[in-house]
């Protein structure tokens, strides 16, 4: 296993902390009471993952199962839908 893997761009935590490597992972930046949340869960088994293969790939889903993770309690705001804009003069 090669926990040393560094993500291509830092991850950043609530509270400044900074995740460079899949060793610095969840257990660092979520609290114990909420460690086995299913998107908790999910990063932990793709940081192993990662690990496990050196695969860029895996490198890609852990990074983006870690976000959510970090992010799990936060609501999503809406963003507004750009209109098409369709037709135009012929001729």
């Amino acid at each position: 296993m090669s926990w040393s893997r560094k993500f291509d761009d830092p991850i950043l935590a609530p509270g400044g902390t900074r995740i460079l490597t899949l060793r610095r992972h969840l257990a660092k930046t979520v609290p114990k009471a909420e460690q086995n949340a299913p998107k908790v869960l999910n990063a932990a088994k793709e940081l192993t993952a990662a690990a496990e293969r050196s695969d860029d790939a895996w490198m890609f889903f852990a990074r983006a199962a870690t976000l959510q993770a970090i992010h799990r309690n936060e609501r999503r705001s809406s963003i507004p839908i750009a209109k098409t804009i369709t037709g135009g003069s012929g001729g």
